[in-house]
């Protein structure tokens, strides 16, 4: 039962501290839509999609009157494309990607996810032409995000397809160059992705999923930024108990958000992602939360361990709130999406050496980052190793979503307006990894791998 102080809290969060659903994000299998014949295949998806998530948006606005709960963004993800080309000519790829565009411009959804291809192992054909086709496909559509599973902590790192990626994330940059290369920013390659993400880019319909599922985000950097506030100069375990709290009432609110469009769409509810997901806007960032645990600016010392107890804690709130948790569930840190972390990236204390050992201990990797755009594919695909090796070796989901700008060096930086937002770009190393990237091949998994 919930009670007046419960409901005016909530009133509260909303309207003052930026609490909002996210997204939801309808999982739709593409599994029965194989043909050999590219109009074809290209036809049934776009049919597929619109019939299954028809209601998604207009379900969501009514949840959002209903209940007054702010509801950002209506998504799809679906199959991981490549699972689905395999009988089309290699040159005919990028057409499935249109068709997905015209699918989510119908719905009048903001992006579609799922113009994928999980190489862990090894490539097949279809996951060749898709990979190739990828700048194509994001510079020639607008909602489209595309992701690459590169590494398991089973399977260990395929260092072939990190070494391609390096080339294929430099030529999409190029081909969205009067856009701020802003193709880089729907492209994210991953380690140990997972199956029911709802935040793009990195969303795909997994194959371990139901025909169709409803998937929620929760976002709440502002409400918890405020409760550390709140909670004043206490020491951390009272801290991380308030903050706990705090992201119990807030996936609460997904977890009534997402039933309810569970019910009305008559499709499966999934899991609620309890991210903390920031916004350009003020008062929701995750740089903050840490700013208000008593760090002058993020990225000095101590912020590391300050992301850690938050992940934590938000983790163990959400957990207790929820049956179902799952996606990516923690801290996000996306610089260009983070109003605090543009700003400590912007003054010099938070450098890419930095981020990446924040991200051994929160959700997702090296996120949102521009770099120079004379940076070399090599540099890219070795940025891409190094995260990713977190993520095989501690058993996580890491990530890289990183952006040359092409004729953008340090000291400039890139606007895609949104929540996409803007990012200062960063330094990056001058010496060169080109022979390390060369060897190609596979990393092993690592010993904790072999759990059987």
């Amino acid at each position: 039962m919930y009670n007046i102080n419960d409901i005016n809290e909530t009133i509260a969060m909303i309207r003052e501290e930026n609490l909002d659903i996210r997204t939801i994000t309808m999982g739709i299998s593409l599994l029965d839509c194989v043909s050999d014949d590219a109009d074809v295949l290209a036809s049934r998806i776009y049919d597929k999609i619109t019939r299954c998530a028809e209601n998604l948006c207009k379900t969501g606005e009514d949840i959002e009157k209903m209940y007054g709960i702010p509801i950002i963004n209506k998504r799809v993800s679906v199959t991981p494309i490549s699972l689905v080309t395999a009988a089309i000519k290699p040159d005919r790829v990028v057409d499935i990607a249109k068709a997905l565009d015209r699918a989510a411009d119908t719905l009048g959804i903001n992006f579609i996810g799922g113009y994928s291809a999980l190489v862990h192992g090894g490539t097949t054909f279809a996951d060749e032409a898709l990979i190739e086709s990828i700048p194509e496909a994001l510079a020639s559509t607008s909602r489209v995000c595309s992701s690459i599973n590169v590494a398991t902590t089973k399977a260990g790192i395929n260092m072939d397809a990190v070494a391609k990626m390096g080339r294929i994330i430099k030529q999409t940059a190029e081909l969205t160059a009067a856009e701020d290369s802003i193709g880089c920013a729907k492209l994210v390659v991953f380690a140990n992705v997972p199956e029911d993400n709802p935040f793009m880019a990195g969303a795909f319909h997994g194959v371990g999923q139901p025909e169709t599922v409803i998937n929620v985000g929760v976002s709440g950097p502002g409400v918890v930024a405020v409760a550390v506030k709140k909670a004043g100069g206490c020491d951390f375990s009272e801290l991380a108990e308030t903050i706990k709290k705090t992201a119990f009432k807030i996936t609460r609110m997904g977890q009534l958000v997402a039933r309810e469009a569970s019910q009305r769409l008559n499709v499966p509810f999934g899991i609620v992602d309890l991210s903390l997901a920031p916004t350009p806007a003020i008062g929701d960032s995750v740089a903050h939360i840490l700013e208000g645990m008593g760090l002058e600016k993020c990225g000095t010392h101590g912020t590391t361990a300050a992301l850690a107890m938050l992940n934590d804690a938000v983790k163990k709130g959400g957990v207790m709130a929820s049956s179902h948790v799952g996606g990516l569930s923690g801290a996000f840190i996306p610089v260009s999406e983070d109003a605090g972390m543009i700003s400590a990236a912007a003054c010099g204390a938070l450098s890419i050496e930095k981020l990446e050992a924040m991200t051994a201990v929160c959700s997702v990797g090296l996120d949102m980052i521009a770099v120079p755009g004379d940076t070399p594919a090599e540099t890219i695909s070795a940025i891409i190793a190094d995260e990713i090796s977190i993520g095989v070796v501690n058993t996580k989901t890491t990530a890289v979503r990183v952006i040359p700008a092409v004729g953008k060096s340090v000291g400039d930086s890139v606007s895609f307006g949104g929540l996409l937002g803007e990012a200062p770009i960063m330094k990056l190393s001058s010496y060169s990894s080109a022979e390390f990237i060369a060897r190609g091949g596979r990393i092993p998994a690592p010993i904790q791998s072999l759990k059987n």
